[in-house]
Formats: structure tokens, sequence, C-alpha cells
């Protein structure tokens, strides 16, 4: 074919998604050889990866890379309807990583403009490369993605694992997984867990982290507890205090109380146990030294204050209201923390 023929028209005209595979090509009436021609230098069209075009000769949009990353990687796996035309990859292949982090809302993860390499999460028994600015990782389970901008996008506390693997800086991880908690996209322990499947809480950097991660969990929680007991109309209690026995031992230290009622509120650790750790039996020491004295201690795990408060607020107010049928509690001290 002589290169300085102008290229004839192919049937693409009502075609909206501008990013497609060969495949989808030839679906559409446009042979291999057609699509290559067209994608020559100063051609109308380009080659941005592997059997994915993009049908217009100007950089790519952030969402045109991060559309063409997924079908790269979905090359030979199923494919769904997009919105506006086109197909995009079904679930078995998602964006993860920093990209992930930027469609969530992370501000502290660079912008998808400012990303070299998009990562995208397929399973471990694929047989794909990274290659351009598509980046694969492989994972022996896939978590359910969620859709954002119409894509599937690995869950938080997973994209944060996949981005913090590449880290090598102490100060980065910390502000990372600091933001990703204080600013609620994530909770403190779904965050760690996946960092400890990953088996990243060993790394140096990662552990320097995982302090910042927790304090910033805990504090999260206790604005959570705050905002539970104003918005559910609940009698203000004594905040963060120590108890103890009258000129006697102390007897554990609780996130809220109410003396006139003898209920105590303890917020549960936002760290998991490890397979290989025996539980803390400090909370349950301090729970029954406390009910022994007639004292209700209601538990709340971070989660539920944060997804389900109505129903804690529920549990607290039952205990409250339960002291007026039992005997008063002992007298205890109560103490600032």
């Amino acid at each position: 074919m002589n290169h300085d023929s102008p290229l004839s028209p192919l049937p693409l005209a009502d075609t909206p998604c501008r990013v497609l595979t060969t495949r989808q090509l030839r679906e559409r009436g446009v042979s291999a050889a057609d699509a290559d021609e067209h994608c020559r230098p100063g051609g109308p069209w380009q080659q941005v990866l592997p059997g994915v075009h993009l049908l217009h000769p100007g950089p790519p949009t952030a969402e045109e890379r991060l559309l063409a990353v997924l079908l790269y990687a979905a090359q030979r796996g199923p494919s769904v309807p997009c919105q506006g035309g086109g197909e995009r990859p079904a679930p078995e292949v998602m964006v993860t990583g920093f990209a992930a982090l930027a469609l969530h809302g992370l501000t502290a993860a660079p912008p998808l403009s400012a990303l070299e390499r998009i990562d995208v999460l397929v399973a471990a028994t694929r047989r794909l490369r990274s290659a351009g600015f598509a980046r694969v990782v492989r994972s022996a389970g896939l978590p359910v993605p969620e859709e954002i901008t119409g894509l599937p996008v690995a869950p938080l506390p997973r994209a944060l694992a996949d981005a913090v693997a590449q880290l090598s800086d102490a100060a980065s991880v910390r502000r990372l997984l600091a933001c990703a908690v204080r600013d609620g996209h994530g909770a403190a322990g779904a965050v760690l867990a996946e960092l400890e499947r990953a088996g990243l809480t060993a790394e140096p950097q990662v552990a320097d982290a995982v302090d910042v991660l927790l304090a910033e969990g805990r504090a999260v929680a206790e604005r959570q507890l705050y905002a539970m007991v104003a918005d559910h109309g609940l009698p203000d209690p004594v905040w963060n205090v120590d108890l103890r026995m009258p000129g006697g031992p102390h007897l554990g230290s609780v996130d809220a109380y109410w003396p006139e009622h003898s209920v105590a509120l303890e917020i549960e650790s936002v760290a998991p146990h490890r397979d290989d750790d025996l539980p803390d039996p400090a909370p349950d020491r301090t729970r029954a030294h406390l009910e022994r004295l007639g004292i209700t201690v209601v538990r709340c795990a971070p989660h539920t204050l944060h997804e389900t408060p109505r129903d804690q607020a529920v549990v607290v107010r039952t205990a409250l209201m339960a002291a007026a049928d039992r005997e008063p509690g002992a007298y205890v001290v109560v103490l600032p923390r």
C-alpha cells in the first residue's frame, strides 16, 4: 500500500468509545491490516498497548489510559458493554495501586495525569506481561471490585497494599496510610489486615507506619463515638477515664462512662490479631472485673461506629435504660485518663 495515499474511511463513525482492541475492531469490520495502516506514523490512530488502539492521533486522556489498560489485561477474557458504547473488561481485571487510590479520591495519592504506569490486578494464573504504561499485578484471590466512573476498581485496602508495595520511603507510607484512615476512605483494621495479608508489615518502611495507622484509626473511632452520642440524643458521659476502687486498685480504662447508670463503653482495638497471636486478655479481664461490681460494659468495634451508628446507639440506650431495673453498681472513682 502506498503510505502517501489517503486512508480509506472505516465503518466506525457510530462508535463513541475511542479505545478498542484488535478483536473489537475486527468485529466492526476493520481488518488487522487496516488497523495497522491507520496506526502508522502520522496516521489518524495509534496503538497505545499491544492489541489496543486509540482512535485519534492525540495523547490519550486519563480515562482512555485507564480503559486501555483494562482492555489490554482482559483481551483473552470476557467483557461487558460500557457506557457510551464499546466494551469494558469484566471484574476478572480491575484497576489497583495508585491509580485506584486516585479514583477513590485519596488526596495523598498522585493524580492520574501524573502516573507513568497504571496498575491492573489480575488472577495469578493469567499469563500476561506488563507492557507500556500497563503494570500487571497478580493475585491468588481477587477481591470484589467497586465500580467508579463505570470502571472496576480494587477496594481501597487492596489498592493501598498494592501501592505501598512499591514504596521504600517510610514517610511516604505514613502519609498515604494516615490520609486513607483520617479522611474516612478505609477502616484502619481493614487496611492493616490487607497489609498483613500481603506480607508488608514486616517491611521496615511499613512497620514504621503501623503505629501511625493505628493512632489515626483510634482517633477516627473516637470522633465517630462522639458523633453517635450527640446525633442520637444519648446523655453525655464522661470521656476517656480510668476507673478505680476508692483507695484501691485500678479497675480499667474506658472510652465513655455514665456514672449515674453504671454503664461503661469501650472501643475495641482497631488492630486485628495475627493468626499466630493469642488475643489480648486485658479487655476481657477489665470487663469481667467491672461487671462483678455491677457496671455494664458495652464494647463496640470501630466499623460499627462508622457503618451502623444508629444500631450501636440503640445498644447503648438499652444498657442505660436497663440500669433502672438492676441493683446500683459499686461506687468507683473516676479519673481523667
